[in-house]
């Protein structure tokens, strides 16, 4: 952990600040980011930037990883020297969990649309504020409870509404989908610990059953916004090659006011319009 700090460190120094929007109003005592500079970029909290340079968290997790080397923009051979240094070793039988740059670089010209990336396992790993403000704000949940499989079977998919039929669909093409990361990556930890957690749910175990093995592809959702009401839109879904990472970018269904909604809601974000209860 030390070494990830100093590396932070010098990371942090060599970044000039106006190339993240950070104007030279100041002096600057440091050459590059301010701690809470990279805080605030990286999304997460300043003390804990502090404790990461200090060597005094034991085990980043690989999402916080990814935030800081987004914010950093590092290279992807420094993104990957991060992640074995926080613990998170290059291993073929895990399943892939770093976005390189190129994806990054993707999600940014499409900043117009709701998109999400996830790991194999349809694990949330990355999103854009349009998702947020979609979906609603994912860091509402902990980092083991944004997986779509766990929202489907354990709990709630997000805002999302279903006909029997649909989610019945959706269901067997997750559940297909996993069979087949499963003979991926047979040895994953995680991957099984998943599973166990999911068998928790007597409609997945009922699917698992039947072995069923495929790739879950393109959907229709309609969202149920609390602000705006019904949205309707195409989900796509792009897979890379290697790592099997999933791109998942939303886009209004034609003929529906889907587009106009999008626009109002990437104008407020996540703030909510209507009262709590």
């Amino acid at each position: 952990m030390d070494q990830l700090g100093a590396a932070l460190r010098a990371w942090r120094d060599r970044l000039d600040p106006a190339t993240v929007g950070f104007a030279h109003g100041s002096p600057r005592r440091v050459p590059g980011l301010r701690r809470a500079e990279l805080a605030t970029l990286a999304g997460i909290s300043v003390e804990y930037v502090v404790r990461l340079e200090q060597g005094r968290v034991a085990t980043p997790s690989a999402q916080v990883c990814s935030a800081l080397a987004r914010a950093l923009h590092l290279s992807d051979d420094e993104h990957a020297h991060l992640l074995r240094m926080a613990g998170h070793a290059a291993d073929p039988t895990r399943v892939p969990r770093m976005i390189p740059g190129s994806l990054y670089r993707i999600v940014d010209q499409l900043a117009g649309n709701p998109l999400a990336i996830y790991d194999a396992t349809w694990q949330l790993l990355h999103w854009n504020p349009l998702f947020a403000a979609t979906f609603g704000d994912p860091t509402v949940r902990g980092a083991g409870d944004r997986n779509v499989l766990v929202w489907q079977f354990l709990g709630e998919l997000p805002r999302v509404r279903q006909t029997a039929a649909e989610r019945a669909a959706f269901e067997e093409s997750l559940v297909a989908d996993l069979r087949a990361t499963t003979s991926r990556y047979p040895d994953d930890p995680d991957l099984a610990a998943l599973v166990s957690r999911l068998k928790l749910s007597p409609r997945f175990c009922e699917l698992w059953s039947r072995r069923a093995v495929g790739g879950h592809q393109s959907a229709h959702k309609l969202v149920q916004h609390p602000d705006v009401g019904d949205i309707a839109m195409n989900s796509d879904i792009l897979n890379t090659q290697d790592t099997n990472l999933r791109l998942v970018v939303y886009t209004p269904q034609p003929g529906t006011d889907a587009r106009s909604k999008l626009e109002f809601l990437a104008a407020i974000g996540v703030q909510r319009m209507s009262p709590q209860k």
